[in-house]
């Protein structure tokens, strides 16, 4: 029998935050150092002996679930959109870091039409979310030049680095700020509990085990808003 500890991996961030009343209710607690902001350690123990966390950027935790470094993760679905990993099973949609991807683009420019063919046939646009943007165009005959950035996405137009944007837009305040405007929604966001499909077939007891005690706390929540 395998006795490794199991890992979950969460995302570091906003998404953190909303995470730890999820892993109180399913009685999984880190021990303390988990919640030093000053600490450097990214693997933590828990209660269980044989479940441990690491702590990871959001990207990254779809792909430490794929490859088998975690059995267990917290993602967003934009990540799962992009990586579109087909060794992750995602049973759980969580409830949390709810948002959405969206197109956005200067005031400037807000009687440009984005369906005519002749002015958008190739377009370039500045996003984190390269495969993503190129899919959702391509299936309106847009070729998009991908201009990959990480951060201070709304610079992008002002700089006349890109004529559009796709990225998660929560209260769409730092886009105003900016004089950007939101003009498609490509998609809800949400947090989804995911799943190494490996490890749920070889360590299917423990991994069912922690997949029920979500299901169960998400059932609760439902019963007590009804």
């Amino acid at each position: 029998m395998n006795q490794e500890p199991l890992i979950l991996a969460l995302p570091k961030g906003r998404i953190l935050k909303a995470c730890l009343p999820l892993l109180k209710a399913a009685d999984i607690i880190p021990e303390p150092e988990f919640h030093n902001e000053h600490s450097r350690l990214l693997r933590f123990k828990t209660n269980h002996p044989l479940l441990d966390i690491i702590r990871v950027r959001s990207f990254d935790v779809a792909t430490f679930v794929a490859f088998g470094a975690a059995a267990i993760g917290i993602c967003g679905s934009d990540v799962l959109m992009e990586f579109d990993y087909p060794d992750i099973y995602a049973p759980l949609d969580l409830g949390i870091g709810n948002c959405r991807l969206s197109v956005a683009r200067p005031e400037k420019t807000q009687n440009e039409d984005l369906n005519d063919p002749a002015r958008w046939s190739q377009i370039r646009i500045a996003t984190k979310y390269p495969n993503l943007t190129r899919r959702y165009f391509a299936a309106r005959g847009v070729q998009a030049d991908i201009v990959n950035l990480h951060g201070a996405m709304e610079l992008a137009p002002i700089m006349n680095l890109s004529s559009l944007i796709v990225d998660l837009v929560d209260t769409g305040s730092t886009l105003r700020a900016n004089g950007l405007k939101e003009v498609e929604t490509i998609a809800q966001i949400s947090s989804r509990l995911i799943i190494n499909r490996t490890a749920l077939k070889t360590q299917s007891t423990r991994v069912n085990q922690i997949i029920d005690r979500f299901r169960q706390i998400l059932h609760s929540s439902i019963q007590e808003g009804k």
